[in-house]
This record gives structure tokens, C-alpha cells and sequence, in this order.
């Protein structure tokens, strides 16, 4: 079966005229005419289509997100506080002594900032998500297609195979005598 019947056979089975099939219906259509794959790595499709702002956003959330951030930014702040109440605090030259109201400024202002950035990671992740869900669906449909081709091949060689069995019984029934 060639390119053009192919494409025609999938038309066919997607029941659909070609104005009515959605884009990626229609790739798959060409993939198939072009003989080329479809399948493509989800991840590289989204690097693909991401900003530098997305890619920042992807890394600075690993590394909010992360056990080793947690614990590096406790010893900060426990740094923090024990220089301002313990070393420094002694020495009376303590710059944000306890209740640490420029320790607070800043972990609201780091949590203003982060939290937004967060989200935005999160948005990519969901359009990742909607990117793998649109190549698997057209790697599914090119399997699809190409399954119910092997199919119709199938039962036209069955079909073919029959006609010529039942025209060979005919010969065979027309030699014997009656």
C-alpha cells in the first residue's frame, strides 16, 4: 500500500472529512504520507517552546523544593540567630536583635518572591503535561491507524485467499461427474 493509500485509508477510518480533523489528527495524517514517525520526546518539545524566565523558574523551584535548601536555610537562620543573640548581642553590636524583626522582612520578602515563582513552574509543568498528552495521543493514533490498515490489508488477503479457494472448489465440483 502506498503513501496516497494510506493517507486515504486513515481519512476513512478516522470517519471524518479532512476540514473536521484537529491538528493533531492532521500531523499524523502527514506523517503518514510522508512516511516519517511521530513520535517525539515530550521534554524536548517543551525545552523547545520554554523561555529563559521558564527555565529560571524550573531551577529555582528545584531548588526551593528541595531537602538540601531546607536544610542549608535552617543553619542560616540558626546562624542568624545565634549571631544576633549570642555573639554579637554579648558584644552589644547585635544589628537585628531578638524578635529579629529584618530576619522576618526578609523571609517575608523571600517567600513574596518565591511562592509566584513557584506557581509559574508549576504552570510549565502543567503545559508539559498538556504537551505529552497531545504527542502520546498522536502516537496512539498513528498506532491506531496503523493497526486497522493491517487489519483491512488482513482481511482483503483472507478475502482474496477465499475467492480463490471457492473458485478452485468450483473447478474441482464442475470435473466431477455428476
Amino acid at each position: 500500500m502506498d503513501a496516497a493509500h494510506a493517507v486515504e485509508a486513515a481519512r476513512t477510518l478516522l470517519t471524518r472529512g479532512g476540514s473536521n480533523l484537529d491538528a493533531e489528527e492532521r500531523r499524523v495524517l502527514d506523517s503518514i504520507e510522508a512516511g516519517t514517525l511521530v513520535a517525539r520526546d515530550a521534554g524536548d518539545e517543551a525545552d523547545l517552546r520554554s523561555s529563559f524566565g521558564d527555565r529560571l523558574a524550573d531551577r529555582v523551584a528545584a531548588v526551593g523544593g528541595s531537602w538540601g535548601f531546607i536544610i542549608a536555610f535552617s543553619c542560616v537562620l540558626l546562624g542568624w540567630m545565634l549571631l544576633n543573640s549570642e555573639v554579637l548581642g554579648r558584644l552589644g553590636l547585635a544589628f537585628d536583635p531578638y524578635p529579629y524583626i529584618f530576619l522576618n522582612l526578609m523571609l517575608s520578602t523571600l517567600a513574596a518572591v518565591q511562592a509566584p515563582i513557584i506557581m509559574m513552574s508549576q504552570n510549565r509543568q502543567a503545559a508539559k503535561d498538556r504537551v505529552a498528552a497531545s504527542l502520546d495521543y498522536e502516537t496512539n493514533l498513528r498506532a491506531e491507524l496503523d493497526i486497522l490498515r493491517l487489519h483491512h490489508k488482513l482481511d482483503h488477503a483472507v478475502l482474496a485467499r477465499l475467492e480463490a479457494l471457492d473458485a478452485k472448489l468450483d473447478a474441482l465440483s464442475a470435473r466431477l461427474p455428476s
